[in-house]
């Protein structure tokens, strides 16, 4: 039996924000690093990206941090996108805490990140660059840290942070609990850990298994969070779909998810935790006698599902690590047949997914929402597809006198337009209209510091956008590459996402800085 995240002995305030990310049991490293980290110890975490270790550092710290109007725990990332994603989480397991965060990392104005440090703040989640540079101007104060985390310490390693990362670690007091997490744990890690960290620490190994599945095609939407549910239900209509399971985090999800789903006629009923067992068997055995098509279920509940013909996974919220989404997805692809999982992904998560596709070691595709004419285009191929076999069969011939008496007075095909309407109208209604999701705006211009003196061409610029940022050729508009600069049109709503993922990376052999141009809209 599983242990719940109640069991392990974090405070009340943090298990309800842990309750609202709708999390039940904890990932194989919480499980095993969040009581040692309770207990006080120096703990060193061995487990990939997506395993959850933000939250295994996380509910520790907040369940021991008193604030005390200056900063108690410091956690350190190898780069911005990290600090930004991390303090973001730390927030929403905080959710009920009273704590002060502050993220600090380059390539923002450090007055203001000196304000809020002046101000008071517990939890200090930032760049080893950025954390120094904050020590020498006297405005951050190390001696009564109370917590250190090293996240990601083998990329920081990596990146040249490890003198970075002594210099802090020296002049933090001897007291301090420090938590050091590494996918990898290469000589100078272990020295690192050896010199800074307690005798009684803790080594905690986290293998994973195979994280593939091969017989599954992987697929992404990108939506909008206003338009997730008008997303789902158009994906939905403009598939063939026999069996389907769509995943939610939280119970509450699912109780919704279902009501809105029923509510548009499709048939669909809901499993979790709080459901007794009666419901749970009944519900069950209607999926998989094909009397329900779609599933809508928490991770927890759908342990307890073992059917075969599943044809389409629909992540309509992302799991909580990596290994819950191949739990998921693995629901299809079975008894030798290929299966096809879908996941709905705002903006914010495409890090997150980025994170899963790197530990999965496969492809997830980007597809578009579909349009209502490619609903129509679908719906229309898929009656065709069934008249063609009805005319395969002989039963049909029973109604040809009937057909034989309309053709006295009527066209034939006007006749079979009329059965077909009377037959599939309910079929091709729908509850939305051509611009029932969020309507796209204008390109937004992006400007680039490479250009073709960098020997910088249209080619390698979309390969890096689509490397870094998913894009793909619908987003891309004019690209105009200048000698030392370029600016490039993207669409409204995909400038976030170019900004925040290629910002720093090398483009044609130079740091790439991305930011809107003056001139925003074109």
């Amino acid at each position: 039996m599983e242990k719940k995240f109640a069991e392990l002995g974090l405070r009340e305030d943090v298990l309800r924000g842990i309750s609202d990310m709708g999390y039940e049991e904890p990932s194989a490293i919480q499980a095993e690093v969040i009581p040692v980290l309770l207990s006080g110890k120096d703990a060193i975490g061995q487990a990939q990206t997506g395993t959850g270790k933000t939250l295994a550092f996380a509910a520790p710290i907040l369940s021991r941090l008193t604030p005390k109007g200056k900063v108690s725990a410091i956690v350190l990332t190898p780069t911005r996108e990290l600090a930004i994603q991390v303090n973001e989480e730390i927030n929403t397991i905080a959710k009920h805490v009273r704590v002060r965060l502050l993220p600090v990392y380059g390539g923002q104005p450090i007055d203001r990140q000196i304000r809020a440090l002046r101000s008071g703040i517990d939890i200090v989640v930032g760049t080893p660059g950025r954390v120094i540079d904050l020590m020498d101007r006297g405005i951050l104060h190390l001696e009564e840290v109370d917590f250190l985390v090293l996240d990601e310490a083998d990329e920081m390693l990596n990146m040249g942070f490890i003198e970075d990362i002594e210099r802090i670690m020296r002049d933090m007091n001897e007291e301090k609990q420090t938590m050091l997490f590494s996918a990898t744990m290469p000589k100078e890690i272990k020295t690192l850990s050896k010199r800074y960290m307690k005798e009684d620490r803790e080594h905690i190994t986290v293998v994973n298994n195979t994280m593939t599945v091969s017989t599954v095609d992987q697929f992404y939407f990108e939506v909008k969070h206003s338009d997730r549910f008008e997303s789902l239900c158009r994906i939905m209509d403009a598939e063939e779909m026999d069996s389907v399971i769509i995943f939610c985090k939280t119970k509450r999800g699912v109780d919704e998810l279902v009501d809105s789903l029923s509510a548009r006629g499709y048939n669909a009923a809901g499993m979790h935790g709080d459901m007794n067992q009666n419901q749970r068997i009944s519900t069950l055995a209607k999926f998989k006698e094909k009397n329900l098509e779609f599933l809508v279920a928490t991770d927890v509940a759908a342990r307890g599902i073992d059917v075969d013909n599943i044809s389409h996974v629909i992540n309509y919220d992302l799991p909580q690590d990596t290994e819950s989404y191949v739990h998921r997805i693995g629901r299809t692809g079975r008894a030798r047949k290929e299966g096809i999982a879908y996941t709905l992904v705002t903006p914010r998560e495409y890090l997150q997914l980025k994170d899963i596709e790197r530990m999965t070691k496969g492809k997830i595709k980007r597809k578009d929402i579909p349009t209502i004419d490619d609903i129509f285009s679908s719906k229309y191929k898929n009656i065709l597809s069934r008249i063609t076999k009805e005319l395969e069969d002989e039963k049909y011939k029973r109604f040809v006198p009937l057909v034989a008496e309309l053709d006295e007075n009527y066209n034939m095909i006007d006749v079979s337009a009329a059965l077909m309407n009377l037959i599939y109208k309910d079929e091709l209604s729908f509850e939305y209209t051509q611009n029932s999701l969020t309507k796209p705006k204008t390109q937004v211009r992006l400007f680039i510091n490479v250009g073709s003196m960098d020997k910088l061409s249209p080619k390698k610029l979309l390969e890096f956008l689509t490397e870094h940022a998913g894009t793909n050729s619908d987003d891309i508009g004019t690209i105009d590459i200048l000698p030392k600069f370029t600016f490039v049109n993207v669409k409204d709503g995909v400038e976030d996402r170019v900004v925040k993922y290629c910002s720093g990376k090398k483009l044609s052999g130079r740091r790439a800085n991305i930011e809107v141009a003056a001139n925003r809209k074109k």
